[in-house]
């Protein structure tokens, strides 16, 4: 009999069926909520950052280097300047390997030269694939046209225009001037808010690093877009992807004007011709200003900046004279008698000693079992007559009455033991030994004082410091702080700011005895038995103290060429002795008597200075004589 079935009676099936088609609708629905939530956060709400990111692939930005600001002396000489140059840079995006086999073929260069350029650009294309690369810098034309004839075979390499800086008178007023040099990755770190990158320089030493603010200018930026192999597109489709401003012009720097005199310092550096090494401090006595700073030997700073071969670093590093050591800032050295000053006004102004008072020199001075040798037997010599004639006994004899402590009060008092202020390569302190220095190395001993009141013993100075010493001595006991730069100002000539002269202090010594401090220096030049007579000027009028600075003991040597255990030879001075204009400070390092050698040096340069400033009057008087 056939099965008949009832049509109103579901399957068992059906509502299984249905359940799980709701299931699969309510999935899709789901995920398509998904999908749609998802592009609308893609495209709308951070649909302007994709896209930005997107267009970074095409839209690229160039920095654009600006014109560094000048160095000039006191008369508008253009010490520092700038020059056009060629530097290669690479975009690692688009540098392949075949570019850069094209590129090392082309040039030339060498399997390190071709390592280094790989090194470079690897690096950076961790870091940022799309970040442009400095691999060459300053290249010559020949190689700039090599480079533009071969563009389509050197993707992702491009050659740019940028200013170099240049040093026109080589090695004059190296150490003041100073160089510059690539910033390294830990400088980045430190200065990467303030717009420094990759491949810019920056100052590292003189003024170039001191003065780096107001020098360096603000870099400007080109924005354009560029091709799957990194070549520029210009038309209006692809410039449509530029969203920013396209070109920001640069902001040039600053211009610094020194206090210095490009023809003075030239003719100090002629001056110190005869010596290997050495220094030259002149300072105006009326406001500190310098005039001139000499250290020798000095560096070519283009060769410093940017061209220095490991070789030439080390033969640098290597040389016995230092020449990357700032002779008369950074380095100290024994003054000698020089310093015999500070005990004489020690002296003076306790009463200790009158100037008719006189001392008995037989050649020596006895202090316990040991005796100290004067230069020679001088008699009977009064406080001038022991300025002039250096008489070590004298001095001995100043000592032991005033002390080693007082000594270092007149001594920090006109500036020893303590920077100039002016800031530049380093400006150490020096130092003036007291007793307690004394206990802490080991125990004070009376024969420490005897050492000190003649400029020996533990005492260093500065050539800078020396200099405004004895400018203190001549101005009636104003201590300046030293300046060199006069101000600054704009590419166009604007002022942007002025430094009027600072005076650090007005020294705790009356005008009697500098009055008399005076009179002896002016015998240790104009009298006949005056160490530096020989070297004294029919045209001026010089005052100052001759130095001959032990640099080791029981090693004195005969004068006759540098030496590490040759006497420092030193003169300190200042000229016109009725009116006084500059003090002037002379170290030849290791070149033995102070008269026979630094003052001759000394002379020279005052009369530089003299033939200057009469050349000057005389013009100045012509003009205004003019109709």
């Amino acid at each position: 009999m056939p099965l008949i079935l009832d049509r109103h009676v579901p399957s068992p099936g059906v509502p299984e069926f249905q359940r799980r088609l709701r299931w699969l609708a309510a999935a899709v629905g789901v995920a398509f909520a998904i999908l749609v939530g998802r592009s609308w956060q893609l495209q709308v709400v951070k649909g302007d950052r994709y896209l930005e990111r997107s267009t970074d692939n095409f839209v690229k930005e160039r920095w654009i280097p600006p014109i560094r600001g000048r160095i000039l002396d006191r008369e508008g000489v253009v010490l520092v300047d700038n020059r056009p140059s060629f530097n290669v840079y690479v975009t690692p995006r688009y540098y392949t390997p075949l570019a850069h086999a094209n590129l090392i073929r082309l040039l030339g260069l060498s399997p390190s030269a071709a390592q280094e350029i790989k090194d470079k650009v690897d690096k950076a294309r961790v870091k940022d694939r799309f970040h442009v690369v400095l691999v060459l810098e300053d290249i010559d034309r020949d190689r700039l046209a090599l480079i533009e004839q071969s563009r389509t075979d050197l993707p992702g390499v491009d050659v740019e225009d940028v200013p170099h800086r240049h040093y026109p008178l080589g090695t004059l007023a190296a150490h003041v001037l100073g160089y510059m040099n690539q910033i390294n990755e830990t400088e980045l770190e430190e200065k990467r808010g303030a717009g420094y990158e990759p491949g810019d320089y920056l100052g590292r030493y003189g003024i170039e690093k001191q003065w780096e603010n107001y020098l360096r200018g603000k870099k400007g930026v080109e924005r354009f877009v560029v091709d799957a192999r990194g070549q520029r597109k210009s038309s209006k489709e692809a410039e449509a992807l530029i969203d920013k401003e396209r070109f920001v012009a640069p902001v040039p720097g600053h211009n610094v004007v020194l206090t210095l005199s490009v023809e003075l310092q030239r003719l100090a550096e002629r001056a110190l011709r005869n010596h290997p090494a050495g220094g030259i401090a002149m300072v105006d006595v009326r406001s500190g200003k310098i005039l001139v700073l000499v250290s020798k030997p000095g560096f070519d700073p283009n060769v410093m900046t940017g061209r220095l071969t490991r070789a030439e670093e080390a033969q640098l590093e290597a040389d016995p004279y230092k020449p990357f050591l700032d002779k008369t800032l950074r380095q100290h050295y024994y003054p000698g008698s020089t310093y015999k000053v500070v005990t004489a006004v020690a002296a003076l102004s306790d009463g200790v000693i009158g100037e008719s008072d006189r001392v008995t020199c037989r050649g020596g001075h006895e202090l316990g079992r040991r005796t100290f040798r004067c230069t020679k037997a001088h008699g009977q010599v009064s406080l001038l007559e022991a300025v002039a004639q250096s008489c070590n006994v004298y001095f001995w004899h100043l000592a032991q009455k005033v002390g080693m402590d007082r000594i270092a009060d007149v001594a920090q008092d006109f500036g020893f033991g303590a920077p100039t202020g002016l800031g530049l390569n380093g400006d150490v302190p020096g130092r003036v030994p007291r007793k307690a220095w004394y206990e802490k190395q080991g125990g004070f001993r009376i024969g420490y004082t005897l050492n000190t009141a003649i400029g020996q013993g533990d005492t260093e100075v500065t050539v800078l410091q020396l200099a405004l010493a004895y400018a203190t001595l001549a101005n009636g006991g104003h201590l300046w702080v030293p300046q060199i730069v006069e101000r600054v100002e704009t590419a166009s000539g604007t002022e942007v700011a002025s430094f009027p002269p600072k005076l650090r202090r007005k020294i705790t010594v009356s005008d009697r005895v500098l009055r008399l401090i005076k009179n002896g220096l002016w015998g240790v030049v104009n009298d006949p038995k005056g160490t530096a007579f020989g070297a004294r000027l029919e045209s001026t009028t010089v005052a100052g103290k001759t130095g001959t600075a032990q640099v080791r003991k029981l090693q004195k040597m005969a004068d006759g060429g540098w030496h590490p255990y040759q006497d420092h030879a030193w003169f300190a001075g200042f000229a016109p002795y009725e009116d006084p204009q500059v003090a002037i400070v002379v170290l030849v390092e290791h070149g033995g008597h102070g008269g026979q050698v630094a003052a001759p040096v000394a002379m020279e340069v005052i009369r530089g200075y003299m033939d200057m400033v009469g050349s000057r009057v005389a013009s100045q008087a012509g003009a205004k004589g003019r109709p």
